[in-house]
């Protein structure tokens, strides 16, 4: 098999088998469960310091306690941290969760924006969830960066650059809009299942050809050639 040329060419062919080795939308591949903006926001919220499996226990009870981003808004706090305990910084959680439902009842007419600029104002919300919550639930172009998505960048060396939103801007520049939220989770789910933080599965990993970090062993994340390109 031909080696991808240049930088923006391996995150193209990483893109491309990636997506045949997890073939669905960013909906469909979003690991929180959820039936509305309202809900996944909240969700994402919690998802924080915590597996998504502890959050799919514990949004059920949430959200037939707070169906409606409205009840959420109006909800006593001590009830809010009973419920979202187990996910951890529970104080902190309920105090972004209920200020996140008072900003869109009252700045949003009840209605999770879809803008970036928007989304990131509300309590609790910073970038990355913004752009979970604009991939997964509108459809539209959002590329959320996690520790995963961080630490195999650099390992594929599709970036240099270790800051979030650096990492988001250098990958977007890479691939079409279209696959941006779905690009994200599956280099999550690479990360969870194959290429660990300390014992990567190079051996068993599908980019193991085109990854200049193969068979390393390296216990950190590896640093890109220097023709690796720059976002200013």
């Amino acid at each position: 098999m031909s080696r991808p040329r240049g930088v923006a060419g391996r995150a193209r062919e990483v893109s491309a088998r990636l997506a045949a080795r997890y073939p669905a939308d960013a909906r469909e591949l979003c690991a929180l469960r959820h039936e509305s903006p309202y809900e996944l926001i909240a969700a994402t919220i919690l998802s924080a310091q915590c597996t998504d499996e502890r959050v799919n226990i514990v949004t059920p009870g949430l959200f037939r306690r707070y169906p409606h981003v409205e009840d959420l808004a109006g909800a006593d706090p001590h009830v809010v941290e009973d419920l979202v305990r187990s996910t951890g910084f529970f104080r902190a959680k309920t105090s972004s969760l209920i200020g996140m439902a008072t900003a869109v009842v009252e700045r949003f007419g009840g209605e999770v924006p879809a803008d970036l600029d928007d989304l990131v104002t509300l309590p609790g919300v910073g970038r990355k969830t913004a752009n979970v919550v604009r991939s997964v639930a509108f459809a539209l172009p959002g590329l959320p960066v996690d520790t995963h998505v961080g630490r195999l960048s650099l390992r594929l060396g599709l970036t240099t650059e270790r800051d979030p939103v650096k990492v988001e801007r250098a990958l977007c520049a890479m691939l079409p809009p279209r696959e941006w939220g779905a690009f994200s989770i599956r280099l999550i789910l690479l990360g969870r299942d194959t290429c660990a933080a300390r014992r990567p599965r190079c051996d068993r990993c599908l980019l193991a050809d085109i990854c200049p970090s193969a068979g390393s062993g390296a216990v950190g994340v590896a640093v890109p050639p220097p023709r690796a390109r720059r976002e200013r």
